[in-house]
């Protein structure tokens, strides 16, 4: 994908190197790059096969969009919105949401970034001068999807609350376009507004006139949820990714579906982006890859992923107390020394590690000044009670393992796992 990926538009190709779900994907056709958002707190840029890092998010990063010449700006659920310079690194961190940051838009004359949040805002963020930032509110849950309008002044956003509204940035004031019913995920405003086509929680693809809400045409298939969507305007080309891992390509010039795709083996497909001039459709989601299809030859490929991820093997074929660690852990965690690309760091050679102690990594500071030891009891402790309630305003996410079996199994599969001299085959970074 001519500079990206250094590959005819004819090829299957991937981008390897994150540690972990890839969230977002965007790509830049006027200098031939993509840019990714992960679940391990990274975002990557490539310009060839090898990344450049750029690490700013405390958590794991959502999405991601280019902005004018040299600048990106990704969210994350660290809550915050950062903006970077591409030849730097440097980044401008932007705080004020109270919620994870889970779409980005820019206005049409560049003067604004807006991003959705689930703490049911929409913040408008000036990308010039020191003005302060504006917080649209007025839905009744998380925001998932934001898009500037033709005009200036006019945004659309969908939420979890099962409504597209439309909002005049100049008073705030907001109007429903729509009401339907179930969380709208993501949503695509077609060119000159001519058209609205959403994805929801329960499977609906739909378009309609985004002034009246009148619909124009539902593509609706018996897969849920929607979770990505994609518009390649000079091709006429909508994608739409699934949680079943299937990309529906749909012409929005005769408003019919031209191909559908089983992309992932396993799916989700969380992120979606077209490239090459439309000939390209990059994918992510479970997987920690990349992956890039030509699209006039979808039907010729199998689905990618899932050959070799420990995360996506059989939990039938597993012992217990690894089948425990795949599930509650290895997204998250490498059992190999580190560098680890992971969002957490890595477990090798945990048992008598002080909690918060690995160099290196950025830990949260209610982590890093906790009095833990990492041992049977307190691994036990951790999953028994929860992380919450164990190291109460840490970073890990809330699960629990209320098996004391289960807990057992999972503490002696780590114990020789995690030794300096093991031979796992757990062994990813």
């Amino acid at each position: 994908m001519s500079g990206a990926l250094g590959a005819a538009a004819q090829d299957f190709t991937t981008l390897k190197g994150h540690g972990g779900p890839i969230m977002g994907v965007a790509h830049d056709d006027a200098r031939g790059q993509v840019a990714t958002a992960s679940f391990d707190n990274s975002v990557g840029l490539w310009r060839g096969r090898e990344p450049r890092w750029l690490e700013g998010h405390g958590a794991a990063v959502n999405t991601v969009i280019f902005l004018a010449p040299g600048r990106l700006a990704s969210g994350g659920d660290d809550f915050a919105v950062i903006l970077w310079d591409i030849d730097s690194g440097a980044a401008t961190r932007r705080d004020g949401h109270k919620g994870k940051v889970a779409a980005l838009a820019q206005s049409p004359d560049g003067a604004l970034l807006a991003s959705a949040s689930w703490d049911g805002s929409i913040g408008l963020w000036p990308l010039t001068g020191e003005a302060a930032p504006r917080f649209l509110k007025g839905h009744d849950a998380g925001v998932n999807a934001v898009a500037f309008g033709a005009r200036g002044n006019r945004l659309y956003s969908a939420s979890a609350d099962g409504t597209i509204r439309i909002w005049n940035t100049d008073d705030g004031s907001n109007r429903i376009l729509a009401n339907h019913g179930f969380g709208v995920n993501r949503f695509i405003l077609g060119p000159d507004d001519g058209w609205l086509a959403y994805g929801a929680v329960d499977g609906v693809t739909r378009v309609i006139d985004p002034e009246s809400g009148a619909q124009i045409a539902d593509f609706s298939l018996d897969r849920r949820p929607i979770l990505s969507m994609a518009h390649h305007a000079p091709t006429a080309q909508l994608a739409v990714g699934d949680g079943h891992g299937f990309i529906m390509m749909i012409d929005s010039a005769q408003w019919r579906i031209a191909r559908d795709f089983r992309a992932m083996r396993r799916g989700p497909v969380w992120a979606l982006a077209f490239a090459d001039d439309g000939a390209s459709i990059l994918a992510g989601g479970l997987d920690d890859v990349v992956y890039s299809w030509p699209v006039a030859m979808l039907s010729e490929f199998d689905p990618a992923g899932g050959e070799q991820r420990s995360f996506l093997r059989d939990p039938a074929t597993m012992p217990n107390g690894e089948r425990q660690f795949m599930r509650k852990c290895s997204v998250c965690h490498a059992l190999t020394p580190p560098p680890s690309r992971k969002a957490g760091p890595t477990l090798y050679d945990v048992f008598g590690r002080k909690a918060g102690a690995l160099p290196g990594y950025p830990y949260s500071d209610t982590l890093a000044g906790a009095d833990i030891t990492w041992s049977d009891d307190t691994i036990d402790a951790l999953f028994d009670i929860g992380p919450d309630h164990f190291i109460p305003g840490s970073k890990m996410p809330m699960q629990r393992i209320t098996d004391p079996s289960d807990r057992d199994d999972l503490v002696a599969f780590l114990r020789k796992a995690t030794a300096p001299d093991s031979s796992s085959p757990q062994q990813e970074n």
